[in-house]
């Protein structure tokens, strides 16, 4: 089993859980409760499967022990499968893997070398548990996703990049007993937010420090230790596995298309937090509107798609939860994440989440710690009452002029976000140069992870 780095920071709880048994029949509690790598002290969050779904979605309940052998697909099929699904990742960037697994072949055949694949289960965003659960709930799942495509690629290795020390023990658990090729490896990562970034992965199995580097190259030409490297998120390859199992290679398949379910953490500023399963072809609003979060009037404030997303836009709430189409209307489905402001002013919100990014950055980048200081500096003000419209004006000046300039996506997820309260709340900005705000000025102290962080270990509580 690879080791990573020892020392663990970031938004998550560590201490004291004592892991309980969260697979098999032993993850249902006589009161209809999950023992998610639980303790009695354990916040609890729920997990709901929409209504229809019956026995599809990669949370269904036949997911939740081992699968029957898999089938053994080439490459050019799983390729096909994966174009057919329209299966894109589903850690944050919305990435066609069919796309990935043709640039990864291509460089395995090009320089004559097998390539690896990593199972990206670090789940640095500090809201979101989806893939937790699923590594908790369904390990063998995410390990026949990786198997399908480790095979196809003829890959010479598989790793299991988790950070979460009681998920890395169901995983490595379900490992040991498998003894398939290829080979496996369970990776103890550093949890943190840039931790998860695919290059950040890649220098950090191949022995370095988990902070990304410049790009080209990418993994794909120039990964763990040298070789092409595929970086798949986890909730990615359990999709995959799950049509896999129902035998979607070979076309026409039963029920819901593989795939055609999305994973949303939603969470709002007063904890509650519920892991959904949901059609694709679901809307927003539709989600809201069964949690109960949609108000009576007026449309909800929501940053969807977890820090590096944005200010959701009145269009989103009406449109399918699929990556293509929310960025057409003008969001970004991120990594799942829906943050819901209940009560906290925007202002105060993206405050309190640069200055999470601007403790987390990789300090590696100059454009980068500080940039996102220099934001926080403006926001802060806007939250004091102390901010003028010119500082307002450099503020929109940094959101465009500083994109694209960091090694990672950490600038840019600052910038973007602040470019969204510039754009979708631009009225509240101003409201904020003639008077102090009393949302602002009401709001707690800032957290080193931000309110909307997730405790963990959970109860998770199906309904």
């Amino acid at each position: 089993m690879g080791e990573g780095a020892t020392g663990e920071r970031g938004p998550r709880d560590h201490s004291g859980g004592v892991a309980l048994e969260a697979y098999g029949t032993a993850a249902v509690r006589a009161d209809g409760t999950h023992a998610i790598a639980g303790r009695a002290t354990a916040p609890a969050a729920r997990l709901l499967r929409w209504p229809g779904l019956a026995d599809a979605g990669v949370l269904a309940p036949r997911n939740r022990r081992a699968g029957p052998a898999l089938a053994r697909l080439g490459v050019e099929e799983l390729i096909s499968l994966c174009e057919r699904m329209d299966l894109r990742g589903r850690g944050g960037a919305g990435f066609p893997l069919a796309r990935k697994l043709r640039a990864v072949q291509e460089a395995a055949r090009v320089h004559g070398r097998a390539p690896h694949v990593v199972a990206n289960g670090e789940e640095g965003e500090p809201a979101s548990v989806k893939d937790r659960v699923l590594l908790s709930l369904c390990p063998d799942l995410v390990l026949d996703g990786a198997t399908v495509v480790g095979r196809a690629l003829a890959a010479e290795r598989i790793h299991l990049y988790v950070s979460d020390p009681c998920c890395r023990r169901i995983v490595t658990e379900r490992v040991e007993l498998r003894g398939e090729s290829p080979a496996m490896e369970v990776f103890a990562a550093p949890s943190g937010y840039v931790c998860g970034e695919e290059t950040a992965v890649v220098r950090a199995l191949s022995g370095g420090p988990a902070k990304p580097t410049a790009k080209p190259p990418r993994p794909f030409e120039h990964g763990v230790r040298g070789r092409p490297t595929l970086v798949s998120n986890v909730e990615t390859l359990a999709q995959l596995a799950d049509a896999v199992r129902r035998g979607a290679a070979a076309p026409p398949w039963s029920g819901p298309e593989p795939g055609s379910t999305v994973l949303l953490t939603v969470v709002t500023d007063h904890g509650e937090r519920t892991l959904v399963e949901a059609p694709a072809d679901v809307d927003l609003r539709s989600v809201l509107e069964r949690l109960a979060l949609w108000p009576a009037t007026g449309q909800p404030q929501v940053i969807l798609g977890g820090f590096f997303g944005g200010f959701a836009t009145p269009d989103c709430f009406t449109t399918p939860l699929r990556h293509q189409a929310m960025r057409a209307a003008g969001s970004s489905l991120g990594c799942g994440i829906v943050m819901v402001l209940t009560d906290t002013c925007p202002v105060t919100a993206v405050a309190e989440i640069l200055h999470y990014l601007d403790r987390e950055n990789a300090h590696q980048c100059g454009p980068c710690f500080r940039g996102i200081a220099a934001m926080l500096g403006g926001v802060e003000a806007l939250t004091a009452g102390s901010a003028t419209a010119q500082t307002v004006e450099q503020l929109r000046s940094w959101s465009v002029s500083l994109r694209g300039r960091g090694a990672c996506g950490t600038l840019d997820a600052a910038a973007g976000l602040l470019a969204g309260l510039l754009t979708e709340h631009h009225v509240l900005v101003a409201a904020h140069l003639d008077t102090a705000c009393g949302r602002c000025a009401a709001a707690p102290d800032r957290l080193p992870a931000t309110r909307w962080a997730a405790s963990w270990p959970i109860d998770l509580e199906e309904y």
